[in-house]
């Protein structure tokens, strides 16, 4: 008895400091952001508030932000299946194919853009993108006549710039489950006549679905609250719910439609998660 209550309370003292920390640094934040939300107006020194509903009322009778909730998501999923295209196989290629000190070189280049500060990341692509800019004059140089090459300004922008930040956390969670995958597996996939689709399909991909799983939500969950990335690369296009989020904070000043606008986006997300997690749940057991 003795000896369980030394281990409980060894369990409590050695957890309780990051769950303090994540109520102080996640919790509070939120609940301070949900009281907001309810309020007719920001809490300013000789201002009177009330109560209300009217910014979650606004929310749901407005088809703009509901538009715009819906262009956020497909941003998401857009985002996401272009890191997983680029991600996985790159994760593949350093679990099984690359060793040594290619390997050290390909992961500086892949956790190269956390060195960078994001704004200057994003400002780069501008560079890139625009009329006359290095894509543009890449294509020139093998076809001269082509017609001028320009992104910037445009959804397709918004995408490359949010794949080049995201990209890093899909190929690093994907190498930690493939690189646990053992290689007698597929050596003895091999012995008895498995073609390499065969082994992709029965075994990498099965034993890497949560590594797969954890990038996805990694990337998913930020990308569709962005507003650096489209407010810089997206023009017209970049009228979304991060952007029309942040102008509420800062711009506007109306933070409680921003704290309405934002709980909206984390009840989607989490709306999201629920339903996959009945799909997901028995994959992850199973791996």
């Amino acid at each position: 008895m003795r000896r369980t209550a030394r281990r409980r309370l060894a369990i409590v003292g050695l957890t309780a400091p990051a769950y303090l920390w994540l109520a102080l640094t996640i919790f509070l934040p939120l609940s301070a952001m949900f009281y907001f939300s309810f309020l007719s107006a920001l809490p300013l020194p000789g201002r009177t508030v009330s109560v209300t509903l009217d910014s979650y009322r606004t929310i749901l009778t407005k088809e703009l932000y509901l538009i715009n909730a819906k262009r956020s998501l497909l941003l998401g999923i857009h985002v996401t299946i272009g890191c997983i295209v680029i991600g996985f196989p790159a994760a593949l290629a350093l679990a099984k194919y690359v060793h040594g000190r290619w390997r050290e070189a390909v992961f500086l280049l892949i956790v190269l853009p956390f060195w960078s500060n994001g704004l200057v990341r994003t400002f780069s692509w501008t560079m890139v993108l625009r009329r006359d800019g290095l894509l543009d004059w890449f294509v020139r140089l093998f076809i001269p006549d082509a017609p001028s090459f320009d992104l910037l300004f445009s959804y397709p922008a918004i995408i490359i710039g949010l794949i080049h930040a995201y990209v890093p956390y899909m190929i690093l969670t994907c190498y930690v489950s493939l690189q646990a995958i053992d290689d007698s597996l597929i050596e003895a996939a091999r012995s008895l006549g498995a073609s390499t689709l065969t082994i992709f399909r029965r075994i990498i991909l099965p034993l890497s679905l949560p590594g797969l799983i954890a990038g996805t939500i990694l990337i998913f969950v930020p990308v569709i609250g962005s507003f650096m990335e489209p407010a810089i690369l997206g023009g017209k296009d970049a009228i979304m719910l991060g952007p029309i989020i942040e102008r509420q904070f800062s711009a506007s000043a109306n933070w409680p439609l921003g704290a309405a606008l934002s709980f909206m986006l984390l009840a989607i997300v989490l709306a999201i998660l629920a339903a996959a997690a009945p799909i997901l749940r028995p994959r992850l057991q199973a791996t």
